[in-house]
């Protein structure tokens, strides 16, 4: 539960950090059309900006981000057969699915895992984890790393962002609208905006920033069946059950919160399940089994 709530609040603090922000600089202003109540137009235009801004200024940043969380270490020149093989096979499953080389990085951590982010399709990093190095067959490796060039070439980062400016736009529009009707009703304010509206709003815009999340949950969740899918497409289905297997017989050491939404690894089933980024492991299995998309 720590890290689905991690993973919110990732997404709520920067919706705030802008908020603010704007209203420091008088921008918020516009949202008050002389007094007399909610400027549609603007408050669209204002929820935009704010709402796409931070979605796409994290995505600009995945990579770098990436790197500094996990401590992944690009390789440049493969020092071994080991790291020459990786660069090989993401190499040609990249030719296979269309796309961009990916950068190819190792991040140190004794449990099995791998991620694949990026601004665009053709500028990407595809990094696994040490320990997924240790307790995976080379075939089962081959699996996973498919799966993360089959997150690339679907385009699931900019989709995930696109998703996520859309949602922190109607939940900034919503919490401004809530706030305005409490004011107004409630407060009795007539001119301008009291107090009542920005503590209502900020309210309002965690309450729905969280149950917003659900929505992004949701294609998170379906975008790991595409994803296997596509694996499936590259390796065989065979070579991606059989990892998703070995995953399923490890410990669950998720990646750091900002990254958790593209590993490999799966969520639990429970009363969460509504905000698990993943699928369980069983149902990416029999997804796969019966070829269910």
């Amino acid at each position: 539960m720590k890290r689905i709530m991690l993973y919110l609040a990732t997404n709520i603090a920067v919706l705030a950090v802008l908020s603010v922000t704007m209203r420091l600089l008088g921008i918020d202003s516009l949202l008050d059309e002389q007094g007399a109540g909610l400027n549609m137009t603007s408050l669209l235009i204002f929820a935009g900006i704010i709402g796409f801004s931070g979605s796409f200024i994290s995505l600009a940043i995945s990579k770098w981000t990436a790197k500094r969380l996990t401590g992944a270490e690009v390789i440049t020149s493969p020092k071994n057969s080991t790291e020459k093989w990786l660069v090989d096979t993401v190499s040609r499953q990249a030719q296979q699915a269309g796309i961009g080389m990916p950068e190819v990085a190792i991040f140190q951590s004794p449990q099995p895992n791998a991620f694949a982010t990026g601004m665009n399709r053709n500028n990407a990093l595809v990094a696994v984890s040490s320990g997924l190095m240790q307790t995976m067959t080379q075939d089962e490796v081959e699996a996973v790393l498919a799966h993360e060039v089959s997150h690339v070439a679907n385009g699931d980062m900019v989709t995930m962002a696109l998703i996520q400016g859309v949602v922190n736009t109607f939940v900034i529009v919503l919490s401004r609208v809530i706030g305005h009707l409490v004011d107004r009703t409630v407060f009795k304010t007539e001119r301008g905006h009291g107090p009542a509206f920005w503590i209502t709003s900020i309210i309002a815009e965690l309450v729905l920033g969280i149950l917003a999340s659900i929505i992004v949950m949701w294609f998170s969740r379906q975008r790991e069946f595409r994803a296997d899918a596509g694996a499936a497409r590259l390796v065989g289905s065979g070579k991606m059950i059989a990892a998703l297997q070995r995953l399923a017989g490890t410990a669950d050491e998720p990646l750091p919160d900002q990254l958790h939404a593209f590993g490999i690894s799966g969520g639990r089933a429970g009363i969460s399940a509504l905000f698990m980024t993943h699928p369980s492991l069983e149902k990416r299995i029999e997804a796969l089994r019966t070829g269910r998309r």
